[in-house]
């Protein structure tokens, strides 16, 4: 029998040709008038729709709101499109185990009898989700994450310590097979704290001279904080030059200072559309990676676009996948807004701000929007705060909304003053009122699951059973 392995089953000259790195990269968004990379997008998007059509979970998801081909003619006329995300997907996979039908893998056409990677999300909002791949759309995705990280200057011989989660988990793999294809760095796949240790990390760290640190911001806090402990001070005996990750809303100063004046960046992507946008040299703004990905910032309510400045959920189309599981106006309910402000770089690429929070984690106290993932720059800027929080909401039975912020403190936890304080801190840069407990360091470990999860618990939710 005669079947193609996963190397024969793409061109990887092509996709450097189509997607190119360093200073390819640069010129060519420097070059392509906005009108130019709006045909290319055109092309690319037209032949992802053909694709989804045959696919029986876009012929009900497109049917049931009365599409039909005819109706796309264009990216114009994406917005006639219904989005979905993770509940859809979910759905799919219940009814049509074990993976569901939202993709075509093994379907008899040309672009699903391929070889596929399968991972899953790690389940930080919930049941995993199953993540299925093409070798076309695998590397796509490493292809961008190492223009990313090359851009920011990871180079040949660095030494890169990654802390993302391994197992079924898609990021820990996904990350190493980036930076061992498409970089010449050495990559240590040390993963979360429950896969090695953090006292150990710390060492390896030491032993094998890391010089970049790949992963969630919180978890790589901790660890130069384990550092420390472990007698090892960051910048002098762990010389990490440069962090790339997900920074989100934590305090890139205080993260920068841990580190010994580290320089940080920031990317944005998840499971499914691999690396969507990051920082470049400038650290202004996030670029969107827009030859391979399609956003749409859509309002978190009505679900239609937003002006530029505004924020509201990022609705992401893959271009580039057109085989196994194209993805069209997919919802990652991750909250950001565009940035109006042109690039400093000359670039004709749109850059958002990145991740804001999560509507479906927002919390809406009397009126106001809170997003958990905003409360870290803010506590930080008390000095009894010990780097750990989480939030609990609940809701009393008139269906008045609460917040509870429990904050891990070097402070007494029955210092009602110091809880005043971080209260009125938080009140007075959030703009609402919220109760604040105490906790002593180390304290809310098992309920942020800082040790074992890529992503911290922020928020638990009490308001609905």
């Amino acid at each position: 029998m005669n079947y193609p392995t996963y190397f024969e089953s793409f061109d990887v000259k092509e996709l450097l040709r189509q997607f190119p790195l360093d200073q390819a990269f640069t010129d060519r968004f420097k070059a392509l008038s906005r009108d130019e990379l709006r045909a290319i997008q055109n092309a690319m998007f037209m032949r992802c729709v053909a694709r989804a059509w045959q696919i029986p979970f876009y012929q009900r998801l497109w049917g049931g709101a009365g599409i039909v081909p005819a109706d796309i003619r264009g990216l114009d006329d994406i917005t006639r499109l219904p989005v979905f995300g993770k509940h859809e997907i979910m759905a799919s996979v219940e009814a049509h185990p074990p993976l569901g039908d939202f993709h075509g893998w093994r379907d008899g056409t040309p672009a699903g009898d391929k070889p596929m990677v399968f991972h899953t999300t790690s389940g930080t909002t919930g049941r995993p989700q199953p993540l299925v791949f093409s070798p076309h759309s695998r590397e796509v995705q490493n292809l961008l994450l190492a223009r990313l990280y090359r851009w920011q200057g990871m180079k040949p011989g660095d030494v890169v310590h990654s802390v993302y989660g391994h197992g079924m988990i898609n990021g820990g793999h996904y990350v190493r097979e980036t930076v061992t294809h498409f970089t010449q760095a050495l990559f240590c796949s040390a993963g979360t704290g429950i896969e090695m240790r953090s006292a150990q990390q710390v060492q390896l760290m030491k032993n094998m001279g890391a010089t970049v640190i790949v992963g969630f911001a919180d978890y790589i806090k901790k660890l130069a904080d384990v550092a420390r402990e472990q007698g090892l001070e960051p910048g002098r005996d762990i010389r990490v030059r440069m962090i790339s990750g997900h920074l989100g809303r934590e305090s890139r100063e205080s993260l920068s200072a841990a580190w010994g004046g580290a320089q940080l960046y920031d990317w944005y992507g998840v499971g499914d559309t691999g690396a969507i946008a990051g920082q470049g040299p400038d650290q202004d703004g996030l670029y969107l990676m827009e030859d391979a990905q399609y956003v749409e910032v859509l309002d978190v309510d009505s679900g239609v676009p937003v002006a530029d400045g505004d924020s509201g959920d990022m609705v992401v189309t893959c271009l580039y996948k057109d085989d196994i599981y194209p993805i069209i106006r997919f919802n990652t309910h991750d909250v950001t807004r565009v940035l109006t402000a042109p690039s400093s770089l000359g670039l004709n690429l749109r850059r958002i701000e990145g991740f804001l929070g999560r509507s479906d984690n927002m919390v809406k106290i009397r009126g106001i929007n809170v997003f958990p993932q905003a409360m870290a720059p803010v506590l930080e800027e008390h000095a009894a705060f010990a780097g750990e929080f989480i939030c609990m909401a609940t809701r009393d039975a008139s269906g008045r909304d609460d917040l509870a912020v429990h904050v891990e403190t070097h402070g007494a936890i029955d210092d009602a003053r110091l809880a005043a304080e971080f209260g009125a801190l938080l009140r007075q840069r959030l703009g609402v009122e919220m109760s604040v407990v105490l906790a002593k360091p180390g304290a809310l470990a098992p309920l942020t699951g800082i040790e074992v999860r890529q992503k911290p618990v922020r928020l638990i939710d009490k308001r609905f059973g």
